[in-house]
């Protein structure tokens, strides 16, 4: 009976702390409140992937929070009809990296990019090379199809434009790291690789390294989609 009413109270508190916020009575920074609309200069929490899923049926939304990102995109019409339908979907351009090419994203994974680039891809860049990376190879996002491409198998979150293979990355003296042929290696480059694996983990929800199987040898696999993997 105590342990009911105890339980009971701190719901009622918690309940009351999320009015407050929400009505802004009481005052939290904004990458600590559910309710405001997420900024990619932030750097990433418990809240990010919650807001990441919001953006998903809220285009509005989802171009504020591209807004904050630097990145160059172009708004995509919806296609609702045919195997693999989309909605809320950009092509990205580039930014402060730029792109081996342009890919189709959907806007959360679009804001989930940037995000990355900037809290996880640049600083580990810096961190090993102590300069930045000025390209990102990647093998595309966007394909119709189902996962390792098996019959009954179900719908990768590529079919919906929510993931990106990136394959490697270009520093700014030139240097070309590649996953394939630096993952299995032990030295700095992929000291690197290793740290940027890491660092996507706290913004996307799969991330699939060669750690995974042989299928993911050469590539990182990134998506934001509605399970939660990191290897």
């Amino acid at each position: 009976m105590r342990f009911a009413k105890g339980l009971l109270l701190m719901v009622l508190i918690i309940g009351a702390a999320g009015v407050s916020v929400w009505r802004e009575w009481i005052a939290v920074p904004a990458q600590w409140n559910p309710w405001a609309p997420l900024d990619v200069n932030a750097m990433p929490n418990l809240l990010t992937r919650y807001k990441l899923m919001l953006l998903r049926d809220d285009p509005q939304l989802c171009d504020q929070a591209l807004s904050t990102s630097g990145l160059h995109v172009t708004r995509q019409a919806n296609s609702p009809d045919g195997a693999c339908p989309l909605t809320n979907t950009v092509r990205v351009q580039g930014g402060e990296v730029t792109l081996s090419s342009s890919f189709l994203a959907s806007c959360p994974l679009a804001v989930a990019f940037a995000l990355f680039e900037r809290h996880a891809l640049q600083p580990a860049s810096q961190a090993v090379y102590g300069q930045a990376v000025t390209r990102v190879d990647h093998l595309g996002s966007f394909a119709c199809r189902n996962i390792y491409n098996r019959q009954n198998a179900v719908r990768s979150q590529h079919a919906s434009a929510n993931a990106l293979d990136i394959a490697g990355f270009r520093l700014a003296d030139g240097r070309t790291i590649s996953v394939l042929k630096d993952w299995p290696k032990d030295n700095q480059d992929a000291k690197f690789l290793r740290q940027v694996r890491d660092g996507a983990c706290d913004v996307f929800s799969v991330v699939l390294s060669p750690d995974y199987n042989a299928a993911h040898r050469n590539h990182f696999h990134l998506d934001v989609g509605p399970w939660w993997v990191c290897r």
